[in-house]
């Protein structure tokens, strides 16, 4: 089964020639991975802690949800700029 693994992967995915593409790639995807993590992460706490102060404060519901919508979305942004400097990280790191 492992020997098949090796046929089926794509060959510029491995750094044989030492030009550093690969760790390139490496470089974007892990980039990309804790930026969308970190954005669902901060967006989970928003989300949380908005549903406890509107349980504890129904009066001011309103004004809550309307901060926690703009932090989401200033969230977002921060996201989507990590996402693009991952995105924009070079090819060729090692030279």
């Amino acid at each position: 089964m492992l020997s098949i693994l090796g046929m089926v992967q794509e060959p510029g995915l491995i750094d044989l020639v030492g030009d550093g593409w690969g760790m390139g790639m490496l470089g974007r995807a892990v980039g990309a991975g804790l930026a969308v993590i970190g954005a669902g992460i901060g967006i989970g706490r928003i989300g949380g802690n908005m549903a406890e102060s509107m349980a504890r404060q129904p009066e001011i519901a309103g004004q809550i949800a309307t901060q926690a919508l703009i932090l989401a979305v200033l969230i977002e942004g921060a996201a989507m700029f990590a996402l693009v400097i991952a995105f924009l990280i070079p090819s060729n790191i090692a030279g």
